[in-house]
């Protein structure tokens, strides 16, 4: 088969590699879409995975072949491939190693991903495409299940203001989310004009223009001069972080949904005083993940906004699409096609 294989020093190769044959208890998937996460760039940018290693982890597949042993799965049937839920005494490293890092525990499995033509999954690893949502909707369903934990960790009480720092594709999908979950109000700031017009398009009630306004002032403004409830960092660039604590209200919440990999500068006495809340999110749960499918389904999240016919793209174009999302400029979501 053929996979987007990292060599090294940011530079993927598709190349021909062996096809997976599913052992007991396993199922072979075939990937129809791989979204490109920006945890993916990030690792690509700082030369974090090992040569060989074939990343991708938002996809949606089909069974092409089950293991013996497997009774839940057919072949042909559709799936995402995360969200199931482990056997007991089986869970992924981020929820059991007691000093998880994901910087240096995150790429270290060696397990062949979704940037190919195929990939194994133990049986219990896949969840299944509900009727009604696309294979391209459900590409995505791993953002959007980030976007879920991230929300349901925070206090987003009914009526509440909230802020989103960073109209990416997490920051796209936690406004939804938000808006599902009961917000009162959405403000978003952000700087690229392509994503800037995606956010008004999906209901944020303001979008602010950081590249033109204060994010601070304007978020304190719009809510009367008290600041939202939350604030999610969905950018963690530069000094984003800073901006969601002074920008939050006293007492306050705010969460940190990006993955910034390079230092942020805090000046604590601007925000401390009003007692305020920082807590971190990672990840999905497999709850998060159903509940990320029935939003899709019930059209509470969208995903058009996201997508283009400029957002797929074939597997020999995957370096070029890495490269452009080292810098974005007009990206909203690019997904490969194997």
């Amino acid at each position: 088969m053929r996979a987007a294989v990292y060599k090294g020093k940011q530079r993927l190769e598709v190349e021909e590699v062996p096809t997976p044959t599913p052992g007991p208890g396993q199922v072979l998937l075939k990937i129809k879409y791989c979204a490109i996460c920006g945890t993916d760039v990030h690792a690509f940018l700082y030369d974090i995975p090992a040569p060989g290693t074939v990343m991708g982890h938002e996809y949606c597949a089909t069974i092409a072949e089950v293991g013996p042993g497997v009774t839940r799965w057919k072949e042909g049937d559709r799936v995402i491939g995360d969200g199931g839920s482990p056997p007991p005494g089986v869970d992924k490293p981020l929820r059991v190693e007691p000093r998880y890092n994901y910087r240096t525990m995150g790429f270290t499995s060696g397990r062949q991903r979704a940037y190919a033509e195929y990939t194994l999954q133990e049986e219990w690893e896949p969840r299944a495409i509900p009727d009604g949502v696309s294979d391209e909707a459900a590409a995505l369903c791993e953002p959007c299940s980030v976007a879920v934990r991230a929300v349901r960790r925070s206090r987003l009480g009914v009526g509440d203001a909230v802020g989103i720092i960073g109209a990416g594709p997490i920051g796209m999908l936690c406004l939804q989310v938000a808006k599902a979950a009961g917000a009162g109000s959405v403000f978003v700031a952000e700087m690229a004009p392509a994503r800037i017009e995606a956010a008004r398009r999906l209901g944020a009630d303001e979008v602010i223009n950081a590249a033109e306004e204060d994010t601070i002032s304007r978020m304190v403004e719009l809510t009367d001069g008290h600041g939202p409830a939350i604030v999610f960092d969905c950018a963690g660039i530069k000094n984003t972080l800073d901006q969601a604590l002074n920008a939050v209200r006293r007492a306050g919440q705010v969460v940190l949904v990006a993955v910034p990999w390079e230092p942020m500068p805090l000046l604590p006495v601007e925000w401390m005083a009003r007692e305020v809340t920082l807590d971190t999110t990672f990840g999905a749960d497999p709850e998060d993940w159903k509940t990320a499918l029935d939003l899709i389904a019930t059209g509470k999240v969208t995903m058009e906004p996201l997508l283009s016919k400029t957002s797929f793209v074939p597997m020999d174009e995957i370096q070029p699409a890495f490269e452009a999302l080292t810098n974005p400029s007009t990206q909203l979501q690019m997904v490969v096609k194997p």
